[in-house]
C-alpha cells in the first residue's frame, strides 16, 4: 500500500448492500428468528514516542454475524468472508450450534421493528483521512515539543465504520460511524530527576479536523513545564479542584455501577436508592445523543433506538442500564441508553478551570487519574493515582507543583457536595471514553499515601 490518503480499500458496506445480504441470510435460514449484524471497519494508528513516529498502520476487517434461534436455543456464527458461499456456511454453523445448545431462560426474540434516529454519526474528512494525514498531524505535536525540549509519546487514531443490524420481523438498522481520537504526554527532564514531570492532553471527535492538535499539545507542554521540581505535601483529606478528565474518570465508574440486574440482586451500592438523592442535588446526567461533540449513534447492537434521556437529576437517581431480559422481566418498555453522557451542575457560571482557580482558598489541583480500580463495589470505593500535572492552589493561584498521590475514596462521598464548577468540557480517558463534564471544586477527598513516581 502507497503512502497515501487514497482509498486503496473496497468501498465500506452500504445500507443497499447490507440488506441485500440480510435478506440473503433470512432466506437462507430456518430458524425460528434470525438477527444479522454488520461492523465492516477500516481503522488507522500512527503512534509516536521519543520525537518520533514509530508506527503508522491501517486496517480494513469486515464481520457479519448471524444468530439464529430454534426455540429457545439460539446459536452464533460469524465470518469475514462476505461471498455467497462463505455466508452460506456461516448460517449452517449457527444453525448446528442453535440445535446443539441447551435452552436459554434469558433468551428473548429480536426487538419489534421501529424507525430509528437518523444522525450525523460520520464526518467525510474522517472516512477519507489516511496515514498522510494522521503523519501530519503526530508531526506537529511532535515538532511542538522538540522546540521546548521536551519529549512526546502518543497517538493519532481514525476509524470509519459501516454498522448495521437485521432481524427477520423486519427490524433494520443502518449507519456509517466514524471516530478520531489524539493522545498526548509530553514530558520534561532526562527521565532520571524528573521522572514526574510529565503534563498529557487528549481529544476525540467524529472529525480528525477538530481535533484542536496545537492547542492540545500546548496544554500537555504547559503542564509537564509546571510539573518540574514537584514538592512533597503529606497525605490526608484536601479539598481538590478536579479538572474534567478527572471528574470522567470517576463518573466511569458511577455509570458502570448504574446496572439493573445488580441492583435488583441487591449488590449495587444504589440498592434501594432509586428515585433517592446519591449525590450533590445540583448534579444532572443526562444521555445527549443528539450532540455535536459526543458519539451518539441512532441504535444499539441489541436493534434499539438511542434516546435523549436523563439518568441523575438533581442529585437523584432516575433510571438504571437495563439489558433486554432484565428490562422484559421488570415491565420497562423503553430503555434507556447512555452512549453520550453529559455531566452537568446547576448553576455553574465558569467558562474554564483559570476562572474557578481564582475561587479558590487552598485545594490540590488534579489533572488526570490512571489506573482506577474498585476496592468495595458495594459502597463503590475506588482506588487510583493522580497523573500529569497535581498542584497546590492557594489564594486563587497555583504555587508549586505537588508529587503523585494515591487515593482511596468513592465517588458517593466525593460529589455528595460539590463547590464551585465549570460549565460542561470535553473530557476523554481510557476509562470513560469521552464524555462532557465539568471541573469541580470539591471540599473533601481522601488521598492516602505519596506515590514514588
Amino acid at each position: 500500500m502507497s503512502l497515501s490518503d487514497s482509498n486503496p480499500w473496497p468501498k465500506m458496506t452500504s445500507r443497499d448492500e447490507f440488506r441485500f445480504l440480510a435478506d440473503v441470510i433470512f432466506a437462507r435460514s430456518s430458524g425460528d428468528h434470525t438477527v444479522v449484524k454488520l461492523h465492516d471497519e477500516r481503522a488507522g494508528t500512527t503512534r509516536f514516542a521519543d520525537n518520533r513516529v514509530i508506527q503508522n498502520v491501517d486496517t480494513r476487517r469486515g464481520l457479519l454475524t448471524v444468530t439464529v434461534s430454534l426455540g429457545r436455543r439460539h446459536g452464533t456464527a460469524s465470518t469475514t468472508d462476505f461471498t455467497a458461499g462463505a455466508v452460506q456456511d456461516m448460517v449452517a454453523r449457527a444453525e448446528r450450534i442453535a440445535r446443539a445448545a441447551p435452552e436459554d431462560p434469558e433468551y428473548l426474540p429480536p426487538p419489534d421493528p421501529r424507525p430509528f434516529p437518523i444522525r450525523e454519526t460520520a464526518r467525510e474528512e474522517t472516512v477519507a483521512n489516511g496515514p498522510v494525514r494522521r503523519h501530519e498531524y503526530a508531526n506537529e505535536a511532535v515538532s511542538l515539543c522538540r522546540m521546548e525540549n521536551l519529549m512526546a509519546a502518543g497517538i493519532v487514531s481514525s476509524s470509519a465504520a459501516s454498522i448495521g443490524v437485521a432481524a427477520d420481523n423486519g427490524l433494520f438498522g443502518w449507519e456509517m460511524r466514524t471516530k478520531a481520537q489524539f493522545s498526548l504526554t509530553v514530558q520534561a527532564g532526562d527521565g532520571t530527576g524528573e521522572a514526574g514531570a510529565t503534563g498529557w492532553s487528549a481529544a476525540a471527535h467524529r472529525s480528525i479536523d477538530h481535533l484542536k492538535i496545537q492547542e492540545r499539545t500546548l496544554t500537555a507542554i504547559d503542564k509537564a513545564k509546571r510539573s518540574r521540581e514537584a514538592r512533597d505535601l503529606p497525605p490526608g483529606d484536601y479539598p481538590v479542584v478536579l479538572e474534567p478528565a478527572a471528574v470522567a474518570g470517576l463518573w466511569s465508574w458511577l455509570i458502570w455501577a448504574l446496572d439493573a440486574k445488580s441492583y435488583e440482586k441487591g449488590t449495587s451500592p444504589f440498592a434501594g436508592r432509586l428515585g433517592s438523592r446519591i449525590v450533590d442535588k445540583r448534579l444532572m446526567l443526562s444521555n445527549v445523543p443528539n450532540h455535536a461533540d459526543l458519539f451518539g449513534v441512532g441504535f444499539t447492537s441489541e436493534g434499539l433506538p438511542s434516546e435523549p434521556s436523563q439518568w441523575i437529576e438533581d442529585g437523584r437517581l432516575k433510571q438504571l442500564a437495563y439489558d433486554r431480559f432484565t428490562a422484559h422481566t421488570h415491565g420497562i418498555k423503553n430503555i434507556p441508553t447512555l452512549e453520550s453522557p453529559v455531566l452537568s451542575v446547576e448553576g455553574a457560571s465558569f467558562g474554564n478551570v483559570g476562572e474557578l482557580l481564582k475561587q479558590i482558598d487552598r485545594a490540590v489541583l488534579v489533572t488526570n487519574f490512571w489506573y482506577i480500580r474498585s476496592v468495595n463495589l458495594r459502597d463503590l470505593t475506588l482506588t487510583g493515582m493522580t497523573r500529569d500535572g497535581t498542584f497546590l492552589v492557594e489564594n486563587g493561584h497555583v504555587v508549586c507543583p505537588v508529587k503523585n498521590f494515591r487515593f482511596h475514596d468513592s465517588p458517593l462521598r466525593i460529589f455528595h457536595d460539590v463547590g464551585v464548577a465549570t460549565v460542561p468540557a470535553e473530557a476523554v480517558t481510557p476509562e470513560a471514553g469521552k464524555m462532557l463534564a465539568p471541573a469541580m471544586a470539591l471540599p473533601h477527598f481522601h488521598f492516602s499515601s505519596v506515590t514514588r513516581f
